[in-house]
């Protein structure tokens, strides 16, 4: 009998052997899939392509050196969820420390909650009856859920449809400070601040800032900058809001790209970063502290695995991800996990060109990994997240919250 020892030194890869063990029928795998069942059964050349893959290994470091070094500088951490869309991955990060998940609408929110996830921060305005109704419904089996909002006349609806509930409503001020939502800083915030607590159904949390064009500033020292100079405000109305009278323990920001900058601003008690656990072409190209040009601080583990299925050239090969697969919304395609030699371009909704340099050969059948653009919107595309080890497939995690922007 041939021997795993003997294999290997014929020159098969451990992978290769794997793969051989395990010589599944379709219908079995697809079963196992939908069931879960998966560790110990399936590795990556089992995975039907494109499919979306996340390397245990780096996810679970990046996980634990931000949840370590925040906590660190004595503050919390609520990262956000808009970026896995995936209630295992938000249990996940709360069992190494976080106090909960960000959810950047109410639909998201429901599906996390639904999930058990607890300590739920829903970061844009709830607008309108309807999604009232679902906000108060969330928060009467979830009573620890924080609302944010910059409008009066949303505080009063809110509160409104909290008494009639005869339920309490955590809420924060959602301030302008990222070019997105919020009320300006400063008097108007305060104006809303004093608005709230008059409020009997409602009770002020505290601050929800969250300054997005800081997070990808290239340069450390120009990222610091534009940061201090968004959150400086944050924090000016925070202790306005006190001098009051108003309670305003609480102040949340910060992102991936700001952790070690926000941790540093006296005045504010949690982060919400998102990409770090994933990262992305996008967040690549930041620049470090330490003034490398690449962002090194996170690894990459996101990856879409990609069948190559054609070769019409001899310096040409075509894989079956194309813009289903990966986000579209930046100026740069996605990258081969291997390095350069493999230049890849979208050649329409189901496939991608890559152009073969430095002698670089592939072979229809070959299966290769590219980091995506942008992480969040790229998990939207992908109903299942599959976690791997090396070679062998863990876990399948469900993307709860695929689609749901409402």
């Amino acid at each position: 009998m041939t021997s795993r020892r003997s294999v290997l030194a014929s020159g098969l890869s451990a992978a290769a052997l794997y793969a051989a063990k395990t010589s599944y029928t379709y219908a079995e795998i697809d079963r196992m899939i939908a069931r879960g069942d998966v560790k110990g059964k399936l590795s990556k050349a089992d995975l039907p392509t494109p499919a979306l893959i996340v390397d245990l290994d780096a996810f679970e470091g990046n996980v634990k050196k931000m949840v370590g070094y925040v906590k660190s500088k004595g503050r919390a951490i609520r990262p956000h969820g808009k970026t896995h869309k995936c209630p295992d991955i938000a249990k996940y990060i709360i069992a190494q420390g976080a106090v909960g998940a960000c959810s950047a609408k109410l639909s998201e929110a429901e599906a996390f909650a639904d999930n058990g996830v607890n300590g739920l921060l829903v970061t844009t305005a709830v607008i309108g009856k309807h999604k009232i109704e679902r906000a108060v419904a969330i928060a009467k089996k979830h009573p620890d859920i924080i609302y944010s909002m910059d409008n009066a006349q949303n505080a009063r609806d809110m509160n409104d449809a909290a008494g009639v509930a005869k339920v309490k409503l955590n809420v924060a001020i959602d301030l302008w400070v990222g070019k997105r939502t919020g009320i300006i800083p400063g008097d108007a915030a305060v104006a809303l601040g004093e608005a709230i607590s008059k409020l009997p159904n409602l009770k002020l949390h505290g601050i929800q800032a969250y300054a997005g064009h800081a997070s990808h500033a290239i340069g450390f020292e120009n990222r610091k900058k534009v940061s201090i100079e968004a959150m400086t405000p944050a924090v000016e109305t925070r202790f306005a809001l006190e001098k009051k009278g108003i309670s305003c323990p609480w102040l949340s920001g910060g992102s991936t790209g700001t952790y070690n900058i926000d941790t540093h601003i006296e005045g504010i008690t949690e982060l919400q970063p998102g990409s770090f656990m994933f990262m992305d072409v996008d967040y690549n190209r930041i620049g470090s502290e330490s003034g490398s040009e690449i962002y090194t601080d996170f690894k990459n583990s996101l990856f879409v695995l990609a069948t190559v299925v054609s070769k019409p050239k001899d310096d040409t090969a075509i894989v079956d991800g194309g813009l289903k697969a990966f986000s579209t919304d930046k100026p740069f395609p996605p990258q081969w996990r291997g390095g350069n030699e493999l230049p890849y371009a979208f050649a329409g909704d189901e496939h991608g060109r890559l152009t073969l340099n430095a002698g670089k050969q592939v072979s229809i059948g070959d299966r290769l990994e590219f980091i995506i653009p942008h992480c969040d919107p790229s998990v939207n595309l992908h109903d299942r997240i599959y976690a791997v080890r090396g070679e062998q497939v863990e876990a399948v995690w469900r993307v709860a919250a695929r689609g749901l922007g409402q």
